[in-house]
């Protein structure tokens, strides 16, 4: 993992292209929707970087990665954006091989959706 310990802030300078073979991240660092993101990274041994947002005054160019303004934020080498938390790790589980996170069974994965909507709010 390789990624910026500073906040980029409105001014900053957008980070070059996406290496290739490499997932960024944007995130704030203390954000726990963001930790989540991080926690399918690491856990599938993801290549990725993480970019930190300073979310009071983010640079007008963060809207081109998360068009809501909203860590975390997620851009491949590709160029494809994805972005919500939920949607960041589905992306994940279901893109890159090892450990499926979630059930197979379309009753137990309604279950795990009506528990994210709840503890989401």
């Amino acid at each position: 993992m390789t990624g910026s310990q500073r906040s980029l802030a409105k001014g900053s300078a957008p980070p070059g292209p996406v290496p290739e073979g490499v997932i960024r991240l944007y995130g704030m660092r203390f954000c726990p929707y963001v930790q989540r993101a991080l926690l399918v990274l690491l856990a599938k041994g993801i290549k990725h970087e993480v970019v930190n947002i300073n979310l009071k005054s983010k640079p007008d160019w963060f809207f081109e990665k998360s068009p809501l303004g909203l860590v975390p934020s997620l851009e491949t080498s590709d160029g494809k954006i994805i972005y919500e938390s939920p949607i960041v790790c589905d992306y994940l589980d279901e893109a890159y091989p090892g450990t499926n996170f979630s059930p197979t069974d379309p009753y137990e994965r309604a279950q795990e959706k009506i528990l994210l909507v709840h503890f989401s709010q």
